[in-house]
C-alpha cells in the first residue's frame, strides 16, 4: 500500500501544479493580488507532495520492496544501504522523479526567496515553473511511474543497480548536474515572464541574475563531477571523451556562460536585452534537448537509459511546445525592445559580445556533432560517427580566441575605450604570458604541440590580466590598499574566480594531452616497467569476495627513482547478480601528476593485461571546475542583488 501512496502524492502534486500554471498567470494579466498570493502555498504544496514521493521510493529500497518492478530492476538486497540511496536515480522512472522534485524545489525557493519581485512578475514566474512542472510531473505519471508493481508475483531478489554506478560518483553527480539542468529553468521562467509583461527592461535581468549563477555553478559541479568519475571508474584513463550524453550538459553550460556574461550587461548597461532573452530560452531548451537525448533511447552511452520510444516522442512534443511557444512570444514581443545606451566598438560591451558569439559558435559546432549523426541514420544513409578529431579541430581554436578576448575585457572601460592606451595595458602582460608560457614548457621532458604551448600562455594571460584589473582598480582609491580589496563586492571576486578557474582548467587540458605517457603490456608476477621515474613491479593477483562481487586484485609496487613510494591495488570485478564484469583502476594522485593502474584481461600463464599511465596536471581539470564553480557561487552571494532587487521593486510600485 505504501508505494500507492507515492503514486497518489504525484498526482495531489499534478493537481497543485496545474492549478500553479494558471490561477498566478490570470491573476497577474488582470491585476487580482488574490490569485496571485496563491502561488506560494501553491509552490509549497506541490514540493510538500513530490518530496513525500520521493521519499516513499527511497523506502522501498531500503527495505528491499521488490515487489515494485524499479526497484527490483535497480537494487538487491546483497547491495549496500547507501548505494540503495543512490540507485534511487539509478534508472530512468527514479531520475526522473529527482528531476521533477529538483524542480519543485527551485519553485518553492523562488516563492519563498522573491518577496521583493513585484507580485505580477512573481506570479508569472512562478506560473510558467508550474506550465513547466505540469509538464514533467504528466511523464512521469503516464510513461515513466517507478511505483509499478510486480503482483502477485514478485521476485526474491533483485537485479541488482548497473555496476558502472555503484560508485560515489554517482550518489554526488546526478543531483548537482539537475540542480544546474533544472535551475535554468528559473531564467527561462524569468525571461518568459518579461516577455509576456512587455517589461523587457534591466529589471528583469537584476531579478534573474543570482538565479542563473547558482544555476551555472551547480551545472558546473556536476560536469565536473561527472568528468572526475568517468576517469576513474570506467577504466578509459581519460577525462573527456565527447561521448554524446557528456555533450548533451556540456551544451547548456556553454549557453548558460553566454547568458551569465550578457545578464551582467543587460543589467549595468541596458543593451543586449533581445540577445539575452533568446539565451534564457535556449539554456533552458538545451537542457530539455539533453532530457531527450538520454531517455529516447537514440543514443548508445554508458551515460544514457535505455527507455522506449514512447517516452521519447513525449519529451519531443513537450520539447517542441516549450521551444515553439517561448520563440513564438519572442517574435512577437522582441521588435518591442530598444536598447539604453549605445556603446563603441572598442568596449567592455563589445569584447563580452564577441565572447558570447563565440560561446555560441562552440555550442553550435557541439550539437551539430552530436544531431548529425542521428539524422543522417533517422534517414537511412547509413551510419556515421563524429568522435574527438571533430570537436577538437573546432572547438579547441574556438576556445583560445574566447580566452584571449576574455582576458582583454577584464581591463576594458564600459560603453567606450581609447584604443591606444588599452593596447599600453596588454602589451606587458601578453608578453610577461609568452615568456612564463615558453619557460614553463621548455624545462619539461617531452615534446610539447602548439596547441599546448597556445593554453599555458593563454592560461598565464589571464591570471596577468586578472593581476593587472586588480591592481588598477585598487589603485583608483585613495584608502589603504587592504581597505580597497576589502571594499571590492563579491560578484567582483567571484568573477575573477572563475576567470581563472579557466586558465587552471588550460594547464591541465594542454599538459595532460601533451605529455600523458601511457602503455599497455603484458605482466607476468615479478615483471616491472618504467614508466617516467617510477617503476611499477607486478606481484600477481588475489581472489576477494565483495558484498555483491568477487574479484580478481591484482598488487602493484611503485618505486619513485628507484626507491619504495606505494601499493596500488587495480582489481577486475564480476558482479553476480548481473554477471556484468568491471574493471576498477587504482589511482594515486597529486597535485602535479596522477598515476593510473588498471587490470585488464587474464592472459596465459597467470600474466595479466596491464595499463600503465603516468598523467600530469590532470587534478587541475577537476581544480578548474571547482574554482568555476566556487567563483559562480560568491557572484551570487552578492547582496548587491537584493539591494538593486529591493530598488528595482521600489521603482516599479512608483511607476505602478
Amino acid at each position: 500500500m505504501i508505494p500507492e501512496l507515492g503514486t497518489y502524492a504525484l498526482v495531489l502534486a499534478l493537481i497543485l501544479s496545474v492549478l500553479l500554471s494558471t490561477i498566478p498567470m490570470v491573476g497577474a494579466h488582470r491585476g487580482n493580488l488574490l490569485w496571485i498570493s496563491f502561488a506560494k502555498p501553491l509552490s509549497v504544496g506541490a514540493f510538500f507532495f513530490i518530496a513525500i514521493s520521493f521519499v516513499i521510493l527511497t523506502h522501498a529500497f531500503l527495505v528491499n520492496d521488490f515487489s515494485v518492478s524499479y526497484v527490483a530492476n535497480n537494487s538487491n538486497t546483497a547491495l549496500p544501504w547507501y548505494y540503495k540511496i543512490s540507485a534511487v536515480w539509478g534508472g530512468h522512472e527514479g531520475s526522473l522523479l529527482l528531476w521533477v522534485l529538483t524542480l519543485a524545489g527551485w519553485i518553492l525557493a523562488v516563492a519563498l526567496k522573491s518577496d521583493d519581485l513585484p507580485a505580477d512578475i512573481l506570479g508569472r514566474v512562478l506560473g510558467v515553473l508550474g506550465i513547466v512542472l505540469t509538464g514533467f510531473l504528466l511523464f512521469t505519471l503516464l510513461t515513466s511511474s517507478p511505483f509499478e508493481r510486480l503482483l502477485p508475483r514478485s521476485p526474491a531478489e533483485g537485479a541488482d543497480l548497473n555496476p558502472l554506478l555503484q560508485d560515489f560518483g554517482l550518489i554526488v553527480h546526478p543531483p548537482m548536474l539537475y540542480m544546474g539542468y533544472v535551475g535554468f529553468s528559473v531564467a527561462f521562467a524569468f525571461a518568459i515572464a518579461a516577455l509576456l509583461s512587455g517589461r523587457l527592461d534591466a529589471a528583469w535581468a537584476r531579478w534573474s541574475r543570482p538565479w542563473t549563477n547558482i544555476a551555472w555553478a551547480f551545472l558546473t559541479l556536476g560536469i565536473t563531477l561527472g568528468s572526475w568519475w568517468a576517469y576513474y571508474e570506467l577504466g578509459w584513463g581519460g577525462w573527456w571523451f565527447w561521448d554524446p550524453v557528456e555533450n548533451a550538459s556540456l551544451m547548456p553550460w556553454l549557453v548558460g556562460t553566454a547568458l551569465v556574461h550578457s545578464l551582467a550587461v543587460t543589467e549595468k548597461r541596458g543593451v543586449f536585452k533581445s540577445w539575452t532573452v533568446l539565451l534564457a530560452i535556449f539554456a533552458f531548451s538545451l537542457s530539455l534537448l539533453g532530457t531527450f537525448l538520454v531517455r529516447s533511447g537514440v543514443l548508445t552511452s554508458v551515460h544514457a537509459f535505455a527507455t522506449d520510444p514512447e517516452r521519447g516522442f513525449f519529451i519531443l512534443v513537450f520539447l517542441a511546445v516549450v521551444i515553439g511557444g517561448s520563440l513564438l512570444l519572442y517574435a512577437l514581443r522582441a521588435s518591442e525592445v530598444k536598447s539604453e545606451s549605445s556603446f563603441g566598438l572598442v568596449s567592455r560591451e563589445t569584447m563580452l559580445l564577441v565572447n558570447n558569439v563565440l560561446l555560441a559558435v562552440i555550442c553550435f559546432t557541439v550539437l551539430l556533432g552530436t544531431l548529425y549523426p542521428l539524422l543522417i541514420d533517422a534517414l537511412g544513409m547509413g551510419k556515421l560517427s563524429v568522435g574527438p578529431p571533430y570537436f577538437n579541430a573546432l572547438s579547441v581554436p574556438v576556445g583560445a580566441l574566447l580566452m584571449f578576448f576574455l582576458g582583454i575585457g577584464a581591463v576594458t572601460r564600459w560603453r567606450r575605450q581609447d584604443g591606444k592606451p588599452l593596447v599600453k595595458q596588454l602589451v606587458l602582460p601578453f608578453v610577461a604570458a609568452v615568456v612564463l608560457g615558453v619557460l614553463t614548457l621548455f624545462w619539461r621532458e617531452g615534446e610539447a604541440t602548439l596547441w599546448t604551448y597556445t593554453g599555458v600562455i593563454l592560461a598565464f594571460w589571464l591570471l596577468n590580466m586578472a593581476l593587472t584589473d586588480i591592481s588598477q582598480r585598487v589603485r583608483r582609491r585613495s584608502s589603504s590598499v587592504w581597505e580597497n580589496l576589502k571594499k571590492l563586492p563579491r560578484s567582483y571576486y567571484g568573477m575573477q574566480m572563475a576567470h581563472l578557474g579557466v586558465a587552471v582548467l588550460a594547464v591541465g587540458i594542454a599538459m595532460v594531452s601533451a605529455f600523458n605517457e601511457q602503455r599497455d603490456l603484458r605482466m607476468s608476477p615479478g615483471e616491472s616497467q618504467r614508466v617516467g621515474d617510477y617503476t611499477f613491479i607486478f606481484e600477481g593477483t588475489q581472489h576477494v569476495e565483495g558484498p555483491n562481487f568477487t574479484s580478481d586484485k591484482a598488487t602493484l609496487r611503485v618505486l619513485y627513482k628507484d626507491k619504495p613510494y606505494t601499493v596500488m591495488y587495480p582489481e577486475k570485478r564480476l558482479y553476480t547478480a548481473r554477471g556484468n564484469v568491471m574493471t576498477e583502476a587504482d589511482l594515486d594522485p597529486g597535485l602535479f601528476r596522477d598515476l593510473y593502474v588498471a587490470l585488464g584481461e587474464e592472459l596465459e600463464g597467470g600474466a595479466w593485461a596491464i595499463r600503465l599511465q603516468f598523467k600530469p596536471y590532470v587534478r587541475w581539470l577537476w581544480l578548474g571546475g571547482l574554482m568555476m564553480m566556487f567563483g559562480g557561487f560568491l557572484a551570487a552571494s552578492d547582496p548587491r542583488y537584493r539591494k538593486q532587487a529591493r530598488r528595482a521593486a521600489k521603482q516599479e510600485t512608483v511607476n505602478a
